[in-house]
Formats: C-alpha cells, sequence, structure tokens
C-alpha cells in the first residue's frame, strides 16, 4: 500500500496539530501521560471530560466506514486517519479512555448491528459521552474464549438475564456499558451456542466490579459478577456471537498499533537515555540489544503500516500481537538491566501508607510481564498462525 501523505493529508495535519495546541490547556495538559496499559484507572474523571471535548469537535470515529450520516463524527481517510494518530501522540495528550468503545464496539455495531442499534448507541460515542468496556474473558476461558460459561436467558420484558462472571476487565468501574459474550443456548459448547450482548453497568445488586490488584501494585483490571443482569441488546442475532466476536478482535489491530509503537518509541529514548546516563550503554552486549530494540520497533512500524487497512489476511493480527507483545516486554527487561543494582530498589523509603512505591522502569517491567499473556496468549497467536496460516493439522484435544 502506498503510505505517502498528499496535500488534503498535510492540511488535515495542520488542522489536528492546531486544534491539539488550542485544546490541550489547563487540567488537560496536566493529565499528560496518564492512563494507557498499566494505569488506565487513573486520571479517568479528567480523561472523560477530554473524551466530550474530543467529541463536541467530531475528532471521535474518524476510522468509522459507514455511508450513513457519521453519527456525528468527521470522515477521514485511512492516511488521515494515521496523521490525527501521529500529532495526538505528538502533542502527549491524556491517553483515550473511550477507545474500547470508538475503536472496537463502534466498527462491530457498523458491522453486524441493525440501523436502530447504530442510531441509539454510536451518537454517544461520537460525543464522547458514553463508555464501554469489553466481557469476554473468564477464569476458565481466557484465552479459549470458546470455553465460556456465562449464561444467558431470555428475559420476559424483552432483552436476555445474564449470569456469570468476568475477569480482566478494564474501565469496568468507570464504563457505562459492556459488550458480554454470553452462552444463551442451553447445553451448547465451544463457538456454537454463544452471543454478543449489550449489557449496562449501572444495575445494583446485579453487577459486582471488583478491582483486581496486580504485581505492579495498581489496579487497572477487574473482575465482574453478573446474577441476573438485564442485556438490552443482542448484535448480529441470537447464537452468532462466535461470527461476531471474532470480527471484533480483528479490530484491535489497526490505526491503533501505530500510536502504541509511537509510545514504545518514547519508552525506548527514556530507557536508552537511562543507560547513557549510567555508563551501561559502554557494555557492547547491552549496546546492542539497545539497537535491535530500535531496529525491531522500525520493522513493527512497516509491517503496521503494510497490513493497514487489509482484509482477508487471517494471520495478520497474530504476527502483530506477537511483535510487539514481545518486544515490549524485552523493553520491559532492559529498562531495568542497564539501572543495573539500583534497579532492585525502590524509589521511596518504605511506610505504611506507601508500601510499595515503583519508579517508572520498575513498573514497566513488572507490567510488561502481562504484554504476551493478554489480548490472546503467545501460544494462542502461534496456534492461529499454524493452523490457519500454515495449514498444519489442529492440536489435539
Amino acid at each position: 500500500m502506498d503510505f505517502t501523505f498528499g496535500p488534503e493529508d498535510t492540511a488535515f495535519r495542520a488542522e489536528a496539530r492546531g486544534w491539539l495546541e488550542a485544546h490541550l490547556v489547563g487540567e488537560y495538559a496536566a493529565a499528560a501521560g496518564t492512563g494507557g496499559p498499566g494505569s488506565e484507572h487513573e486520571g479517568v474523571a479528567v480523561r472523560r471530560a477530554w473524551e466530550r471535548e474530543l467529541g463536541r469537535d467530531g475528532w471521535i470515529g474518524l476510522g468509522w466506514q459507514n455511508p450513513g450520516t457519521g453519527h456525528g463524527n468527521r470522515r477521514a481517510s485511512l492516511t488521515q486517519q494515521v496523521v490525527w494518530a501521529e500529532e495526538y501522540a505528538r502533542a502527549a495528550a491524556p491517553a483515550r479512555v473511550g477507545h474500547i468503545g470508538e475503536n472496537l464496539l463502534a466498527p462491530t455495531l457498523i458491522a453486524y448491528g441493525s440501523e436502530e442499534q447504530q442510531r441509539r448507541f454510536l451518537p454517544a460515542v461520537a460525543r464522547g459521552e458514553a463508555l464501554w468496556c469489553q466481557g469476554y474473558s473468564e477464569p476458565d476461558a481466557g484465552s479459549d474464549l470458546a470455553a465460556v460459561r456465562t449464561a444467558a436467558v431470555p428475559d420476559p420484558g424483552g432483552g436476555h438475564r445474564v449470569t456469570g462472571q468476568k475477569i480482566w476487565t478494564s474501565l469496568a468501574k468507570e464504563a457505562d456499558w459492556c459488550f458480554v459474550l454470553a452462552r444463551t443456548e442451553p447445553g451448547s459448547s465451544r463457538h456454537h451456542g454463544l452471543s454478543f450482548l449489550l449489557v449496562p453497568m449501572d444495575q445494583p445488586g446485579r453487577i459486582e466490579v471488583r478491582p483486581i490488584r496486580q504485581m505492579s501494585g495498581t489496579s487497572e483490571f477487574n473482575e465482574v459478577f453478573f446474577d441476573g443482569a438485564h442485556a438490552e441488546e443482542c448484535v448480529g442475532g441470537e447464537g452468532n456471537g462466535w461470527t461476531v466476536a471474532m470480527g471484533l478482535l480483528a479490530l484491535e489491530r489497526g490505526v491503533s498499533t501505530l500510536v502504541q509503537q509511537i509510545g514504545f518509541a518514547a519508552e525506548l529514548g527514556r530507557v536508552v537515555r537511562a543507560a547513557v546516563d549510567s555508563g551501561a550503554v559502554t557494555d557492547p552486549v547491552l549496546r546492542e540489544r539497545l539497537v535491535r530494540q530500535w531496529a525491531q520497533l522500525r520493522t513493527m512500524r512497516w509491517n503496521a503500516l503494510r497490513t493497514l487497512g487489509s482484509t482477508g489476511d487471517p494471520g495478520a493480527p497474530s504476527v502483530a500481537k506477537l511483535l510487539w507483545g514481545g518486544w515490549h516486554r524485552r523493553l520491559g527487561e532492559l529498562a531495568v538491566q542497564v539501572r543495573g543494582a539500583a534497579a532492585a530498589v525502590g524509589p521511596d523509603d518504605w511506610s505504611a501508607k506507601a508500601p510499595y512505591g515503583l519508579d517508572e522502569a520498575q513498573s514497566l517491567f513488572l507490567f510488561t510481564r502481562s504484554d504476551t499473556i493478554y489480548g490472546g496468549s503467545d501460544e494462542i497467536q502461534r496456534n492461529i498462525i499454524a493452523e490457519r496460516v500454515l495449514g498444519l493439522p489442529r492440536e489435539p484435544r
């Protein structure tokens, strides 16, 4: 794909940069660097206000491909979406708290939802008013998504009643809605009998959210318990949840991958500076690892550009996940390696009020241990490539 930027893209870049400079002030500027993987739960109130600021001027949903009204968002070409992502990252704007609704739920509704569902849910996402979370993984169905046991039965008043547990749910405490993969056909197994349901989170007594404390000391993930919670909508028809869920997972790799890589480059830059400041860069082995990290990041960028906008490649999302997951985990290891023995000591003296202080490098090291697990473990990604791309025999069950 030709990814040169034309005159229209240049004008779009100037507009995006000017808007960010004019609006990224005050509490929004102070929130720079908050949120994102490892700290999704931080600064949510300011980030929600920022989401509405973006929505008022139509900067949400640039990639929604819909021939209708656009549901309140401006239209942008693929190259212009990349331009916006680059300018947003360059401006160090707060991490998007509405990314699940914008990048996962909305394209899924456009692809599989009814016109009525699109009219009901998309405008609120485009205005930055509705916050969504994702109810997929369960304690016994993480990477093996087809093993979900959360069940839903018809509600006499319409919709479904959902009972079960979901886990590793980002933003569950803050979200207004959750899209839930649940089993609506009793006795069904694997990918049969599943449905994609839309559940309002404000249901006291029927939905309980419990934060999960991680080894990094933060609690960005949650477990969610549904006890007869009401699901208002079913997307794609009852029993077609597996098709919808797989379509959504393919959307997790897109322009957002390039945004992620801009963040990775900033992190790598800080690790390199730490290596220079500590003198660790004089170690030829460590220096070779730093150069390799830089080269691999450039390779990931060109791979993302190569596959951006393409369809019908079942292995592309898995290759992308394997590349960035392993890369980021190795970066976390490098972040503490360049510090040497000092990396084993916390930034502050222990106290009862702050018993778990970590500096930036230590937090990066601990959180990136999860990169090769969440979003589909490395083992699952390799199985997908082996079976769906290379045509190798399936694993015996």
